[in-house]
């Protein structure tokens, strides 16, 4: 179905990754870690530890890395001990903020966290007072010129939940997170490769920003990514056209 374009907010996203690739290993180990604990040491049948495999793979971590990260999980290997924590909060402009972390300092973390939304203009919200937004949905980004026939082939043949076409071109396909790795097998397989294929906290609404507002968004989103114990932040923010990274 047609669709406004995400595809603006999709490349800011995709940006922001790149730009904290400094702490991405010290996260994917985080990740894989968790993961492990979570759902045991074989990504075969632990399909979270399997994505965050993979991730640390194509970010060049050694598989000697990776698996002394699932054994820390497993137990099989002594490590620090860390827990998943979500805090919630608002930006400027009333963005609603989710912040996803591990960590093993509880009391370290949501001061650091508190610390951030204070100094950027937001301010820190009780439990339950933006996550109702947000739904934990797969999607997979493609960028405009995309051949949209085999998009939506493999999409539907994949169970996909649904595939959105927007006016530029671009396409976003959203599936439910149990049925990602099989969507995402299915472009492969086709030979498709998305700009973006992740797991997020999808906003039910978008929340429009003036340019000074953006910016005081986007330094908040970018000094929590800067925290060590800071896995993703998630928001309603959509920034002005022109504030967007180009194509």
């Amino acid at each position: 179905m047609a669709g406004h374009s995400k595809w603006a907010n999709i490349r800011f996203r995709k940006a922001a990754q790149d730009a904290r690739r400094g702490k991405l290993f010290t996260k994917l180990i985080r990740e894989i870690t968790v993961a492990a604990r979570s759902g045991g040491g074989d990504p075969a049948s632990n399909p979270r530890l399997r994505a965050a495999v993979d991730k640390a793979l194509a970010a060049n971590m050694t598989r000697d890395t990776v698996d002394r990260a699932t054994k820390r999980g497993t137990g099989e290997l002594e490590g620090v001990e860390y827990e998943e924590v979500r805090y919630e909060g608002y930006a400027t402009g009333g963005t609603a903020v989710l912040v996803e972390c591990t960590t093993d300092n509880r009391n370290r973390t949501v001061s650091e966290v508190r610390h951030v939304f204070a100094k950027y203009g937001g301010q820190l919200g009780t439990d339950g007072s933006v996550a109702y937004l947000f739904t934990k949905t797969g999607v997979f980004a493609f960028a405009p010129g995309t051949d949209e026939e085999a998009v939506m082939e493999a999409a539907v043949a994949a169970g996909a939940e649904d595939v959105e076409i927007a006016d530029d071109g671009s396409i976003e396909v959203t599936t439910v997170p149990p049925n990602f790795e099989a969507v995402s097998m299915a472009f492969e397989e086709a030979e498709l490769q998305p700009e973006l294929a992740e797991v997020l906290q999808r906003p039910s609404t978008d929340c429009p920003l003036t340019r000074d507002d953006a910016d005081w968004v986007i330094q908040l989103v970018g000094a929590l990514e800067e925290l060590d114990d800071v896995q993703d932040v998630f928001t309603n923010a959509s920034f002005p056209e022109e504030m967007q990274p180009a194509a």
